[in-house]
Order: C-alpha cells, then sequence, then structure tokens
C-alpha cells in the first residue's frame, strides 16, 4: 500500500484523508477475527470516549463546586455587612427621632451667632448625608446579595445536572468494559495456538510500519513553526512519557526469538497522564490494531514518537504540544491484559533506544 498524496492547500486536511483510507484498508477485510477485531475497537474507543469526557466531567464539576464555596464566602461576607449596615441605620433612625424634626427650627429661634447657627447647620447636613450614604450602601449590598443569591442557585443547579451526566456517564462506562471483555475473549478463543498468535502480532506490525510511512510522507507537506525544536538537540534530556521501570529492554527477543522489541513498555496505573516527550505536531490519535488507542507525534528531522494501549486520547491531529503536554491516559487498550503504555521512537522509520534519548 502506498498513500496517494498530492499537493494541496491544506496539507493537513491532506494528511487526515490518508489516514483515514489507511483505516478503512486496514479494517476492509472481512475474516472472523477482523470482525473480532473491529467488535474490540468499537468498545475501546467507545470507552476511550467515555473516560475524556467523564474526566472533563469531574473537571466542571471540580470548577463548579470551587465557584460554589466562594460564592457561598462572598453571600457570608454580605449577609455580615448587611447586618451591621441594618443595626447602624436602626441607631442612626433612634438618634433622628429622639433629636425631634424641629431641631433645626429650635436652633434658629435660640437667637445663636450666625457662625454658630452655619456652623450647627452644617452639622446637620453632613449626618443627614452621613445618612444617606448608609441608606445606599444598604441598597447596595442588597441587591449584591440577591444576585450572589442567583449565582449560587445557577451553580447549584449546573452541578446537579453535571452530576447527572456523570452517574451515566459511569453507567455506559460499565457497560462498555463488559463490552471490551467480550470482544478481548472472542479475540483470545479465535486464537488457536502460538504461532497463530504470532502470525498475527506480526499482521499488527506491518500494519503499524504502512501507517508509519504513509505519515513519514505526508508530514514533508507539513509547515514548521519558526520555534521549532531541534530533536537531536535533546537527546539524553528528554522526560519520560510516565514515571515507572520499562518490563523489557529495547532490542531483546520477544515470542520466542522471532521478533524484536521495537520500543519499550511501561507498567502504570490505569488513568496515569501520558505526556509528550518533546515538541512536535500530533500527527495520529486514533485507534490501531495491536496497538489500541494509539497518538504518534511528529518531532520534525524525521524523528516520531509513538504511545500506544492507551484509555483515552486528549489531542487531535494537527495539534502543536510541547514537552510535558498531557497528550493520553494510561490503559489496556489494543486487547492487554493490564494497564501499560507501549512507546517507540524512530528516525527515518527505523526504532531507536528510548533510553538514550529520555533521562533517568
Amino acid at each position: 500500500m502506498r498513500a496517494a498524496l498530492s499537493v494541496v492547500a491544506s496539507p493537513l486536511r491532506e494528511l487526515r484523508r490518508d489516514i483515514e483510507s489507511i483505516q478503512r484498508e486496514i479494517s476492509g477485510a472481512a475474516s472472523r477475527r477482523d470482525k473480532l477485531q473491529q467488535q474490540l475497537k468499537a468498545a475501546e474507543v467507545k470507552l476511550g470516549d467515555l473516560q475524556r469526557d467523564m474526566s472533563a466531567t469531574r473537571q466542571k464539576i471540580g470548577e463548579g463546586e470551587s465557584e460554589l464555596a466562594s460564592l457561598e464566602q462572598r453571600k457570608t461576607a454580605l449577609e455580615q455587612s448587611r447586618d451591621r449596615q441594618k443595626a447602624r441605620i436602626a441607631t442612626e433612625l433612634r438618634a433622628a427621632w429622639q433629636t425631634g424634626q424641629q431641631g433645626q427650627l429650635k436652633v434658629l429661634l435660640n437667637q445663636e451667632s450666625p457662625h454658630t447657627v452655619a456652623r450647627v447647620m452644617g452639622y446637620y447636613r453632613y449626618f443627614l448625608e452621613a445618612r444617606n450614604d448608609l441608606l445606599g450602601e444598604y441598597r447596595d449590598t442588597l441587591a449584591e446579595l440577591a444576585d450572589v443569591e442567583r449565582r449560587v442557585a445557577s451553580t447549584l443547579g449546573e452541578l446537579q445536572a453535571r452530576e447527572r451526566d456523570l452517574q451515566h456517564q459511569q453507567e455506559q462506562l460499565i457497560s462498555g468494559r463488559k463490552a471490551r471483555t467480550l470482544a478481548v475473549a472472542k479475540l483470545n478463543d479465535s486464537i488457536r495456538d502460538k504461532g497463530q498468535l504470532l502470525q498475527q502480532k506480526e499482521s499488527d506490525r506491518k500494519e503499524l510500519e504502512k501507517l508509519l510511512a504513509a505519515i513519514e510522507e505526508a508530514v514533508v507537506n507539513l509547515a514548521i513553526p519558526e520555534n521549532f525544536q531541534d530533536f537531536r538537540d535533546a537527546r539524553g534530556k528528554m522526560p519520560w512519557p510516565v514515571a515507572g521501570k520499562p518490563s523489557n529492554r529495547f532490542g531483546k527477543p520477544r515470542n520466542e526469538g522471532k521478533m524484536r522489541w521495537q520500543g519499550v513498555t511501561i507498567p502504570a496505573r490505569e488513568g496515569t497522564t501520558v505526556r509528550a516527550i518533546h515538541h512536535g505536531r500530533v500527527v495520529y490519535a486514533d485507534w490501531l490494531r495491536g496497538s489500541g488507542l494509539l497518538v504518534i507525534i511528529d518531532h520534525g528531522d524525521g524523528y516520531m514518537s509513538l504511545y500506544a494501549h492507551n484509555q483515552s486520547l486528549l489531542r487531535d491531529v494537527g495539534e502543536w504540544v510541547a514537552a510535558g503536554t498531557p497528550i493520553s491516559t494510561v490503559g489496556d487498550s489494543g486487547g492487554l491484559e493490564r494497564s501499560a503504555l507501549y512507546f517507540e521512537i524512530r528516525h527515518q522509520g527505523k526504532p531507536t533506544d528510548p533510553a538514550r534519548w529520555c533521562r533517568g
């Protein structure tokens, strides 16, 4: 297979079309095992979408709870301010009543000196203005308090709706996990012996090689930003995508010596954040047979990094990422029995030892 590429106004759209074409070709066979693979793909893609949606919902719930706590604090402060202002207004009203409405007239009739009269009248104006200011502040406090109470009620309603969404998503997740377990069991039952298992793994490896070859040809037309960082300059300094000790060594034999490890498998807890090791563009973010939910990042100059068997994908094709950017979460997609990240680094399509590039 060779992807048919042409020079178009949008190389990124062309890349997406090429990848879709590759996916159709990979999934186009009609054998029973391919149908089982499609069942597994459907279950794992659904689970990945659900996990991503649930994560976003939990984040919104957390933000809503923080906003609600802030609003409740503001509401308490406003209620205390309202009560203080109310008490001051009551004191002012009692003082005004005790002074009497004819206080100003008495001053004039007492034949005080003009200076005294002017001074006392000034005091009266001052007290009147102070009372008016106090009443204005009280009205403003009541209006803000009413607005905060409306926002509290609105935020509570949104939180309750999101909680219902999360509960529904969790129910779908349970159903999706059952479908995935059934698909894996059926797929395993279809493999009768080790020879057949090896044949399947070899077929999966070839499909990945085809995908990488097509991507390498397509990314030639993708524009590179001015601040693009040289991958080679970061050799030995890049972080690992997840913390943990690899369970295998690059280049060592696998499957009874019939194949060799082209990357490393890093066991990690399901849902652990996977981070990009270096600046680059996401050129693949989808499910692939044998790799499950897969992310491929192009780092320029023929360098690519691959992150396989994810639980969920956090980036789309075409997005630029920096070192440390979350790109996915650890899972067991692709038929793994335990959650882990399979990680490769390639140059011009050839695997290279990740330990030479990542520190620690």
